[in-house]
């Protein structure tokens, strides 16, 4: 079967239809060839509507949730965007294919070799791919937009003191199987706003702390 029917209708079935109906979005994951960011063995449903598994438990966001993470913060060309947790390295491409100047953090130095040699075969190896933990990194300069693709278990300020004013960040917050998506949005006086969006489940950031529980 052609891949490229097959992207196409995953685009169509799968992000379309479930309120991600901006062009560019669409476009973005049109271009990006989702196949060249999925382990060898898992290539024969690389547009399945789920998550696929990577190295270290870590996994590949489904095509839908990637379409609302990038429907949520828009990111526009030129835009200096942030994404703490690169994976196989397909959202930062997404993300670079809308032009934006994209820095990815990967704890893990395997996933992060291989997310460089994915973009190399996909032709977005502009993206800056570093290899950090998120939770200790500290930002030499602003982020207009700031993408998590693992959870918080709880709210971290760190995160949202990243972003320019006007920015925009996605985070998952939460334990359990129902986490909140959430939209941060920092104002001109420096507060960070959230709202939220839907209900979803990613696993928890790495050296994310867990939040303080009652005791008696």
């Amino acid at each position: 079967m052609n891949q490229a029917w097959q992207q196409s209708q995953m685009i169509s079935q799968q992000v379309r239809t479930n309120a991600v109906h901006d062009e560019r979005i669409i476009a973005a994951l049109e271009r990006v060839p989702r196949i060249a960011f999925v382990p060898p063995g898992l290539r024969a449903v690389d547009c399945a509507d789920a998550p696929l598994p990577l190295a270290h438990g870590k996994h590949m966001l489904s095509p839908l949730l990637a379409g609302r993470i990038l429907q949520a913060v828009v990111p526009r060309a030129g835009e200096r965007v942030l994404e703490v947790g690169t994976g196989s390295g397909y959202l930062t491409a997404c993300l670079a294919s809308l032009g934006a100047e994209v820095h990815s953090l990967e704890i893990h130095a395997d996933l992060a070799a291989q997310a460089r040699a994915n973009l190399q075969a996909a032709g977005l190896a502009a993206a800056q791919l570093l290899c950090a933990d998120g939770m200790a990194w500290e930002a030499p300069a602003p982020f207009d937009c700031i993408v998590l693709t693992a959870s918080l278990p709880a709210w971290q300020p760190r995160f949202g003191q990243m972003l320019a004013p006007g920015g925009r960040l996605f985070a998952v917050v939460g334990t359990g199987v129902l986490m909140s998506a959430r939209l941060y949005a920092r104002a001109a006086d420096g507060r960070v706003l959230p709202r939220n969006l839907f209900e979803t489940w990613l696993e928890p950031l790495e050296n994310a702390p867990a939040p303080e529980t009652c005791r008696f």
